[in-house]
């Protein structure tokens, strides 16, 4: 039987950002499914958008993901970073990759990685479609759909399953009726995988 697991993320959360290669390569050596769910910080379940910390957990949240970006493996880009609009209409490329049997992992890892890893302001329409192009993907098919029924429709699911499912921050992994929050509980997960469920 195929093992099926739900995946809630944002593209713009670091955290989704650090732990996405080590997630799908802990997924496809278990031969689990993956079910994306895109979404923001769900502030009804207790979610805090990192600009509404106070200036002392902000300061080490930073040191924490500088700490885990190097065990990943990945580069992030914290420090006088510029301003840059906001990365949540990225997701609907994401959205629009998976109903049309795309690599939504290939969508978001190239979004994510220009986000976090080299500042581009993927809120601006041009610049998202740019990137994924650059990755090898069709970037003006998926700009064109983006604010097609079916993707907005899934969107708006997605957040609502979120809140239901009691998801608040990313990433949040649920599998076989277990929550996991954070990619540093991966090691959890894939224990679970392997058949030790706590």
């Amino acid at each position: 039987m195929t093992k099926s697991l739900e995946y809630f993320f944002s593209i713009g959360s670091p955290w989704s950002y650090i732990g996405l290669d080590a997630f799908t390569d802990i997924a496809r050596r278990h031969e689990v499914e993956i079910e994306p769910f895109l979404t923001t910080v769900i502030e009804e379940n207790g979610g805090i958008f990192s600009r509404n910390r106070p200036e002392i957990r902000r300061a080490y949240w930073m040191r924490d993901l500088k700490r885990w970006a190097k065990v990943r493996g990945k580069t992030i880009w914290l420090d006088k970073r510029p301003e840059l609009g906001d990365p949540t209409p990225a997701s609907f490329l994401v959205i629009a990759a998976y109903l049309d049997g795309k690599d939504w992992v290939g969508v978001t890892r190239a979004l994510q990685a220009a986000y976090w890893a080299d500042a581009r302001d993927i809120g601006k329409p041009e610049v998202r479609a740019e990137v994924v192009t650059r990755a090898g993907f069709d970037g003006e098919a998926l700009l064109k759909r983006q604010g097609d029924d079916d993707v907005q429709k899934k969107w708006s699911r997605d957040r609502e399953r979120a809140r239901n499912s009691g998801v608040f921050g990313f990433p949040t992994f649920i599998y076989d009726g277990e929550t996991y929050w954070g990619q540093d509980n991966l090691p959890f997960l894939e224990r679970h995988f392997e058949g030790d469920r706590p």
